[in-house]
C-alpha cells in the first residue's frame, strides 16, 4: 500500500496527551490578517556549534534555525504532527524505498532554488565521518552510511572507503530516491529535524569557512542578518516562497547568561518572549499575578531533564548500583513543587509522556524516593570517595535545584555533593564533550520530531553526538534496529520500550522531571503560539 505521510499524522501522536494546561490555552494558531511589521526581542542563549543543521543538536541554536530553515517536513505548532513543507510528497510501499518530490520554486534566501541534489549532497557531507559533522547519526538508516564511517573510528589514519550514501539516488531536479538499510517506519517523521535541511550551493563552495555557520542561508521565512556574543539578529527572507512567512520585520534573539536579567527585561517591557522564568516566580504563581493570565501559558511539551553519569569518573564505572542509589535519594516530588511551583513533573522513565509509545515506571528503584533503601544500596556499592560534583549551567535556573539535589545526598547518604555552576549550557556541554567533568551533570532534552525514538536514539546510541554518557550496549543497538524496521506502530514502540527498559540496568543518566513549559510575552504582541516542543513559532507571532 502506498503511503503518504499525512495519513501518518494520527499514528504518530496521541491527541490527549498534547494539550496545554494551567493558566492559559494554546488555541489552534491564528491567521494573522495584519499586524505586519515591528520588532521582537525573544530571549536566548549562546548556541554551543555553528549555526549549521549538520552541527546544532542543542536548544541555543536550535531555536534559530527552525526559523532560518525549511525542510521536506515541518511540525505542527499546535499539535507536532508532521505535515509536509518543500516536499509535494513522499511516497513508500515498503518503509524502504522513499520517493520524494518537491515543490517548484522553494528559495534560499540568496536567492537560489532548492533543488533535490541539495538534500543529497548535504545528507552526504553530514555522513561523511572526516567533516566532524555532531549530526552524522541521524543519517545512519540510509543505505551505505557505514561506508562513510573510518575504520576503527581513526580518520586521521584511515579514510571511509566511499563519499556518497549509496541509498540516496537524484531522480531529476525535483526528485530524488532514499533507501534505508532496513526499512524505517518512521523515517518521514524525522525529516523535518533541522539535520535534514538542504544546503545551497554557496555552503559547498567553501564548507569549511566559519562565516556560514554565524550567517547561515536557508529557506526558512527568516535570515540572520547579525550574529554576536550577546545577539543574533533576523529579518524577513525576502526570497521566501514557503506557506508560513514571518510577520515582524526584525527579530532579536538577545543572549541571557542570568534567568533573572532576562525575567526582570520581561518584567519592565524590554523583552517580548521568555521561556525561563525564575524558581522564585513559579511560587504560588507569582509570574501569572504580574502579568496576568492573558500573556502566561504552561504548556505540556516533549523536554526531559536528566543528570547524567560522567563517563569521566572512575568511581561511577561498572558500579550501576551507586547510580541507583544516588538516584533514590533525591525527592524529585518535593523539588519540583517546593522549587519549580509544579510546573515540573517527577519523571519516572526516559521517555515524554508526550509522545505515543510512552511508558511509566521504566525507571524503577532509581526514581522513586527512598532515603533507607537507598542508603542501604549506596553502602553496598561501596559509596563515594572525596566530593561528589554536581554540574548545571548558570544561564537556566538550575542552581537551586542543583542545591536541593546536593543537599538530598548529604543528607540521606552522608555524600560531600558541591555545585559547580559554568557560565552557559555551551559551556557545560562543552566541558562534557571533553571530558573534563567528574560526578554527575544536567542535561536536558527537547524533542527534535514526535517520536519515542527521538528521546533514545539521538541520547543513548552508541557514538551519537548527545550521547554524553557514552552508553554502549549492544542489545540496546539491536532493539532500536528493530523498531526502526517495524512498520508495525504498536510493535515499534513495544520494541522501543523494551530499549528504555534496558537503561535501567546501568543508569547511563538518572531521569529527574518532565518539563511543562511556562512561557510569557509583553504587551506588545499578538497571536503567540507556543509549540510543543517549547518554543515561540516566530512565523504566527505579530506586533500590535
Amino acid at each position: 500500500m502506498r503511503m503518504r505521510i499525512r495519513a501518518l499524522s494520527a499514528a504518530v501522536l496521541v491527541a490527549g496527551a498534547l494539550v496545554a494546561t494551567g493558566c492559559s490555552s494554546n488555541d489552534p494558531a491564528p491567521d494573522p490578517t495584519g499586524g505586519s511589521g515591528g520588532e521582537i526581542t525573544l530571549r536566548g542563549c549562546t548556541p554551543q556549534n555553528p549555526l549549521l543543521g549538520l552541527m546544532t543538536n542543542e536548544v541555543c541554536g536550535g531555536h534559530v534555525l527552525d526559523a532560518v530553515t525549511s525542510q521536506l517536513v515541518r511540525y505542527n505548532s499546535v499539535t507536532a504532527a508532521p505535515e509536509l513543507d518543500i516536499a509535494e510528497s513522499i511516497e513508500t510501499d515498503d518503509a524502504q524505498t522513499f520517493t520524494v518530490t518537491l515543490k517548484k520554486g522553494y528559495l534560499y534566501s540568496d536567492g537560489t532554488e532548492v533543488k533535490a541534489e541539495d538534500f543529497v549532497r548535504a545528507w552526504n557531507y553530514g555522513s561523511y565521518a572526516p567533516n566532524g559533522m555532531a549530526q552524522s547519526y541521524f543519517f545512519e538508516p540510509i543505505a551505505g552510511f557505514a561506508d562513510l564511517q573510518c575504520p576503527d573510528d581513526d580518520c586521521d589514519a584511515n579514510l571511509p572507503p566511499k563519499e556518497e550514501l549509496e541509498g540516496l539516488t537524484v531522480v531529476d531536479d525535483y526528485t530524488f530516491t532514499i533507501r534505508t538499510t532496513e526499512p524505517t517506519s518512521n523515517l518521514e517523521v524525522r525529516l523535518g529535524y533541522t539535520a535534514f535541511a538542504p544546503l545551497p550551493e554557496a555552503f559547498f563552495a567553501d564548507p569549511k569557512s566559519d562565516e556560514f555557520g554565524r550567517l547561515p542561508i536557508g529557506a526558512g521565512p527568516y535570515k540572520v542578518t547579525a550574529n554576536t556574543a550577546t545577539e543574533i539578529v533576523m529579518e524577513p527572507n525576502e526570497h521566501y516562497t514557503g506557506a508560513f512567512p514571518g510577520h515582524v520585520d526584525r527579530v532579536v534573539y538577545r543572549i541571557y547568561t542570568d534567568d533573572s536579567a532576562g525575567w526582570a527585561d520581561m518584567v519592565a517591557g524590554n523583552l517580548d518572549f521568555d521561556d525561563v522564568v525564575p524558581p522564585d516566580q513559579l511560587m504560588g504563581d507569582a509570574w501569572i499575578a504580574e502579568l496576568g493570565a492573558d500573556r502566561t501559558v504552561v504548556l505540556s511539551t516533549g523536554t526531559i531533564e536528566v543528570l547524567t553519569v560522567s563517563p569521566s569518573d572512575p568511581q561511577f564505572e561498572n558500579n550501576p548500583q551507586l547510580r541507583q542509589a544516588i538516584g533514590q535519594a533525591i525527592d524529585r516530588e518535593t523539588i519540583t513543587r517546593e522549587i519549580y511551583g509544579g510546573s515540573r513533573t517527577p519523571a519516572t522513565g526516559w521517555v515524554s509522556p508526550v509522545v505515543d509509545g510512552y511508558k511509566a515506571d521504566q525507571c524503577g528503584a532509581a526514581c522513586v524516593y527512598d532515603p533507607a533503601k537507598a542508603k542501604e544500596a549506596y553502602d553496598a556499592a561501596g559509596g563515594y570517595e572525596g566530593t561528589l560534583t554536581l554540574s548545571v549551567n548558570g544561564d537556566g535556573g538550575h542552581k537551586d535545584w542543583a542545591e536541593a539535589v546536593c543537599n538530598n545526598l548529604r543528607n540521606n547518604l552522608g555524600v560531600d555533593c558541591i555545585v559547580n555552576l559554568t557560565p552557559d549550557f555551551r559551556t557545560l556541554l562543552n566541558q562534557a564533550r571533553d571530558g573534563e567533568l567528574t560526578g554527575l551533570f544536567r542535561n536536558g532534552w527537547v524533542m527534535d520530531y514526535p517520536s519515542i525514538e527521538n528521546f533514545l536514539t539521538p541520547i543513548y546510541h552508541r557514538g551519537a553526538a548527545s550521547n554524553y554518557s557514552h552508553y554502549d550496549n549492544a542489545e540496546f543497538e539491536s532493539l532500536l534496529t528493530q523498531a526502526a524496521a517495524s512498520t508495525e506502530l504498536t510493535q515499534a514502540n513495544k520494541l522501543y520500550q523494551d530499549a528504555e527498559a534496558m537503561l535501567a540496568q546501568t543508569y547511563p543518566t538518572l531521569p529527574m522531571w518532565y518539563r511543562v513549559t511556562p512561557a510569557a510575552w509583553s504587551t506588545r504582541v499578538d497571536n503567540v503560539v507556543v509549540t510543543k516542543m517549547g518554543w515561540i513559532d516566530i512565523s504566527q507571532v505579530t506586533v500590535k
